[in-house]
């Protein structure tokens, strides 16, 4: 495979990622090959932009599994694809990474509102919080499935947020 990649990019470099070799163009991935017991594949770093609909997502690399030299695409179009991904790495702009809408904002428990209207130091923590750290308690707090289960962990919620501790304050440090 060595041979034939720079046969066709003669400017291409080597380098092993992540214990498999790794074909560069101007310090960008441009296909990686990987070599397993009883198959091996390849994978074009921007497979899906070049092979589209024919990649296959089931396994590892747009070909999946190739268990002989016999499964390997012709000579021709293997050639092409490897021209075709360097000459992305060197020209072609990077994909632009959708967006994900943003999460709808936490729910609180009305249980849990009633046991913060009666701690002003917790309310005043839980409301210093970020989204996210706000969202730990609501959602630990939710799913509880037991009403003990839920009262429980308000009692304890309340007494870690008058502490100013966010919910997984045990971690914070590891």
């Amino acid at each position: 495979m060595r041979e034939r990649v720079h046969a066709v990019v003669p400017d291409i470099q080597e380098a092993m990622k992540w214990s498999m070799p790794a074909y560069m163009v101007g310090g960008k991935i441009v296909l990686i090959t990987a070599a397993f017991k009883a198959h091996m594949a390849l994978n074009f770093w921007r497979g899906q932009e070049l092979r589209g609909d024919d990649a296959n997502a089931d396994a590892m690399g747009q070909f999946g599994k190739i268990g002989s030299l016999d499964e390997l695409p012709p000579d021709a179009e293997l050639d092409r694809l490897i021209r075709e991904a360097a000459d992305m790495a060197k020209n072609a702009p990077a994909p632009r990474k959708t967006k994900h809408a943003p999460k709808p904002p936490p729910e609180m428990h009305p249980e849990f509102a009633a046991a913060l209207a009666n701690a002003p130091k917790a309310k005043a923590a839980l409301d210093g919080f970020p989204p996210s750290a706000q969202r730990d308690y609501f959602e630990w707090i939710g799913e509880a499935k037991q009403d003990a289960t839920r009262q429980k962990r308000i009692a304890t919620a309340i007494e870690w947020l008058s502490e100013g501790k966010r919910r997984h304050w045990k971690y914070q440090n590891c």
